[in-house]
């Protein structure tokens, strides 16, 4: 039932919360209607690269729709669903970022309500719920509601969804309220090819009073409003464009809770509803200022109720997203979220005049607001605020260095110049400094950005950033099976392939892994995305088989490569170069170097050498996980793992950088377990099972059922025991990866690289066994070498060439110790070491050099007692040193000019002077050396006070005399 006396038409009050207008919804479609109810996935998305985002709550169905889904995962068995899904827009194709604040109805956070079918109903029960829903239980009046569907495109050869339109005018909408439009307002498409197909929306007259308000729908504007959208998935659109009619229809929803509130309390903006107010209030308690009054546009004098909505919205993004494991970093949906606190931060400090620390203040808000509804929240408050808090301090410093650098920049400039394009984009790239700001801090001097040039370098980073990760992507139109083939298949009663074989190994008398062989049939081929039965010599396709040994890439760990031969052709290879698993078929990307055909018998054979390095470095990735737990504690969360043949990679939770000392513990807990030579046990169980299992990382629903487990040194029926605390003292884990089936073969395990991706979020990178042993090898010899320079240091010569030889050798130390293999934990001690033996080093040299400069300034004054001009040639090793000299002497002798040449054995000479504070402005340094330079063919610069340069040995006796006629010209 439908609590909480909902508005009625002329009624201004009995407002419903906001939760109950969620919890309504949910339990309509739950109870009423038999749909299973999700919880909302997490804003990072899973498995999709190009979303920075979830940002809509049909994002975690995307592989049902595809018909990617694994097909005993729990995802493919659902068939009704319904969940309130969290959603970022900022940042990518949905964007908006720079909206919000300006209006009243824009988010960058938000909550999308949707009901889902899969296969099941289709347009009549979905519009027949809908009406159902918001005009019995939410009581809406029915003349304040239009309902629009697809017209038609005779472009694309499709004619009106009429069969919609049918459907609302059988559900009694008066046919005045139902209205067509084209393909841009009623058409859905997922991106540029895949599932798509026509949509109906649901809009909302907020004036009502009888009025017929038809013509303004879909017209921008505030007064009628879209608050549902159903889509009806009946199409596949094609590379080429064509549109294909989809091999199973569905059915995905969205409403945005935020608008339905505001229509559900008659408010006319979403930041009056009570999603928002609690945090408004807190904001105005924070900061002493105004109250939030609503307005927009001119009547908002000083920005100051844009602000009140920029931080209220940005505050619940930043809670949402942190929560989800997206922390303020430097690329990425990381880099949008950086930019979000940001702006929210400016807003907090410029318009509100708030106190630093505001933004964290309001997360208790957020979280009474929406912690019920999401739960995790409700965990991460002081992690939150904490993160907030330190990514505002680090930002109001870069302001800070950013105006600096403006301030700097403008006094070198000449007049009547732009400021230059470079400046600004370091300022914007490196610092993250506004480029609205950086425009405002130039218009107040009169100055104006080299806009072309700001332009031309964020295209080029733009194109740099594009070109990245597709240069090294591999075309995939031979190995990813699309939509209708995947039907194809299935109707064909092709059955998925059996890739239990991977898993057929064990170990021989002697300790090596023994890998059964593997017969197979080819069952279908795929090229250019499509299913063949036969694909000629030379040609490029994916192989689907009865069943394989070979590892499809999945779970994080690199895909298996190898070759298979046809049965009688020993002597003919067919590379395999990829295995990718797509709705639980496994493809085989091969060369045919002869013709393939499906029915043809094939024997399959795994590298087993790459195998083994990937099965002892998946392994080696469960106790690194479980070492870094046991270390810095339970809280540390994995966030992302990669394994190949080489190397391992594992990202996970962190409060700050880890230490030298909890790297060697966690790399001794490893240890441990290789030398326990512990038995890996591995079990497929029932997903309700591994559910129980204590200590368990979170189980989503991309796991097949059932799922694999796999234990160290723990049977799994142990694990499984009701009440068990098994799983807490050992690594326990659900995988589907290919594992060692004893701990021992890892042989050791180096942690060659960690450093932190974000704030929150850290990366190491392992090797192990030989490659392991060899970087500590490495590590040992660069350790040696470091402790000979620093006994070489302390002997403290009294040579500058020697000590600035010694500077060289630790200089090139540190750059061998940065980019070497060899462990982390070492190469940060040896940095220490470097690093003070380098200050050591400098200090030294710079003493040595006083001290000869004062020896030799003391000669030359003697030499030329209370001269208001000292010219002469003095040996000198640098340019440094003879500068000092100069330095010195007019120290010494206030008074006095000095210019100094130095001849050098390769036959340059050096120039070094300084001229008397009495002299100026009518002798200038730079003058001076430039004169003096020029006899003798080279080049000088400096101020009006010092200047230096250099020259050739041929012109110095001219020199020294143009010196001199020089300042007697001056003086």
């Amino acid at each position: 039932a439908w609590r909480g006396s909902p508005r009625r038409e002329g009624s201004g009050c009995g407002c419903p919360p906001a939760g109950q207008v969620r919890a309504a919804f949910l339990r309509f479609f739950q109870e009423r209607h038999g749909h299973r109810r999700l919880p909302s996935a997490p804003v990072r998305p899973r498995g999709d690269p190009r979303l920075l985002f979830v940002n809509a709550g049909m994002n975690q169905f995307k592989p049902v729709f595809l018909g990617t889904a694994h097909p005993r995962s729990e995802l493919a068995q659902h068939r009704r669903v319904v969940n309130s899904q969290k959603c970022v827009r900022a940042g990518g194709k949905h964007n908006d970022l720079e909206d919000v604040g300006r209006d009243t109805y824009h988010h960058t956070f938000f909550e999308m309500l949707g009901n889902w079918s899969f296969g099941d109903y289709f347009k009549e029960e979905a519009c027949s719920m809908a009406w159902e829903l918001l005009t019995e239980v939410y009581e809406i009046p029915r003349d304040r509601l239009y309902v629009t569907y697809f017209g038609g495109d005779s472009s694309l050869g499709l004619s009106a969804d009429e069969e919609c339109r049918d459907v609302w005018l059988r559900l009694r909408v008066p046919a005045s309220h139902v209205l067509p439009f084209p393909l841009k307002d009623n058409f859905w498409e997922m991106g540029d090819t895949g599932p798509c197909g026509p949509c109906t929306e649901i809009h909302y007259d907020h004036v009502g009073g009888g009025r017929n308000a038809a013509a303004l729908v879909n017209q921008g504007s505030p007064d009628v409003v879209e608050i549902w959208n159903l889509v009806f998935m009946q199409y596949s659109r094609e590379v080429e464009g064509n549109l294909l009619p989809l091999p199973q229809h569905h059915v995905d929803t969205g409403m945005g809770l935020e608008r339905l509130v505001a229509v559900l309390q008659n408010k006319r903006s979403n930041y009056d509803t009570d999603l928002f107010t609690p945090i408004l209030d807190a904001i105005h308690k924070g900061c002493g200022g105004p109250r939030y009054q609503g307005l927009v546009g001119d009547a908002d004098v000083g920005r100051v109720n844009m602000a009140y909505r920029v931080v209220a919205d940005h505050v619940r993004t930043l809670c949402v997203c942190i929560t989800d494991g997206i922390y303020p970093g430097l690329s990425g949906a990381e880099l949008v979220l950086r930019r979000i606190l940001r702006r929210a931060v400016r807003f907090c400090s410029e318009v509100l005049h708030a106190p630093p620390g505001l933004l964290a203040s309001l997360v208790p808000t957020v979280v009474e607001v929406l912690g019920d509804a999401y739960p995790e929240l409700t965990k991460n408050t002081d992690q939150i605020m904490d993160i907030i808090n330190e990514n505002e301090a680090a930002f109001l410093s870069s302001l800070e260095r950013g105006r600096r650098i403006i301030e700097r920049t403008v006094q070198q400039m000449e007049p009547s110049t732009n400021f230059p394009a470079e400046v600004a984009w370091s300022l914007y790239g490196n610092l993250g400094f506004p480029l609205d700001l950086i425009d405002l801090m130039l218009e107040e001097k009169g100055i104006s950005l080299d806009s072309a040039g700001f332009n031309e370098l964020a295209l080029e980073d733009a194109k740099r950033k594009a070109g990245g990760p597709q240069a090294g992507q591999l075309d995939d139109r031979n190995t990813h099976l699309d939509v209708h083939s995947l039907a194809q298949l299935r109707s064909n009663k092709v059955p998925a392939t059996d890739d239990s074989p991977k898993y057929a190994y064990t170990l021989g008398q002697h300790g090596q892994y023994e890998f059964s062989p593997c017969q197979a049939t080819v069952l279908m081929l795929y090229r250019d995305q499509s299913l063949q039965k036969e694909v000629g010599a030379g040609q490029h396709c994916g192989v689907i088989l009865d069943r394989t040994n070979f590892y499809a890439e999945q779970g994080g760990q690199a895909c298996d490569q190898g070759y298979m031969i046809r049965l009688g052709q020993q002597d003919i290879l067919f590379p395999v170069e990829s295995v990718r698993l797509c709705g639980g078929y496994v493809v085989h990307e091969v060369t045919a170097v002869e013709t393939l055909r499906a029915g043809d018998q094939v024997q399959l054979f795994v590298d087993e050498a790459q195998r083994l390095a990937c099965m002892t470095n998946h392994t080696a990735t469960h106790l690194l996980n479980f070492a870094l737990r046991h270390v810095l504690g339970d809280n540390t969360e994995q966030r992302g793992s990669h394994v190949t043949a080489e190397r391992l990679r594992f990202d996970f939770d962190t409060k700050g950088p880890v230490t030298v000392e909890q790297l060697q513990q966690v790399e001794q807990v490893v240890q441990d377990v290789i030398k326990r030579n512990e038995v890996v046990h591995m079990a497929e169980v029932p997903l309700t099972l591994a559910r129980r299992v204590q200590g368990l990382r979170a189980v989503d629903e991309g796991y097949p059922d059932p799922v694999r487990i796999v234990s160290l040194g723990v049977p799994v029926e142990t694990v499984l025991t009701r009440d068990s605390e098994a799983a807490m003292q050992t690594s326990v884990e659900l995988c589907c990866g290919t594992h060692l089936l004893q701990t021992g073969a890892v042989e050791d395990l180096a942690i060659i690289s960690e450093r932190q991706l974000v704030k929150g979020i850290s990366r190491v990178i392992a090797v192990t066994g030989r490659q392991a042993k060899q970087a500590r090898e490495v590590g040992q010899c660069l350790a040696i070498e470091v402790d000979s320079v620093s006994l070489r240091m302390k002997q403290r010569s009294t040579s500058i060439p020697e000590m600035q030889n010694l500077s060289k050798e630790v200089g090139q130390l540190t750059k061998v110790v940065a980019s070497t293999a060899m462990p982390q934990w070492q190469r940060k001690e040896l940095q220490t070491i470097l690093k003070a033996l380098q200050r050591t080093a400098n200090t030294a040299i710079k003493k040595l050099e006083i001290q000869q400069a004062e020896e030799k300034a003391q000669n030359l004054l003697e030499k030329h007692c209370n001269q208001p001009v000292i010219i002469d040639t003095v040996s000198a090793d640098s340019l440094s040193i003879l500068m000092k000299v100069v330095n010195q002497l007019c120290d010494k002798s206030p008074g006095t000019s000095v210019l100094l040449l130095s001849p050098q054995v390769s036959g340059e000479v050096l120039c070094a002077c300084q001229v008397s504070k009495n002299c100026l402005p009518v002798f200038s340094a730079a003058d001076w050396a430039v004169a003096v330079c020029t006899q003798m063919e080279g080049k000088a610069g400096g101020s009006p006070v010092v200047a230096k340069g250099s020259g050739n040995a041929k012109g110095m006796q001219g020199a020294l005399a143009t010196a001199l006629e020089f300042a007697q010209s001056k003086l």
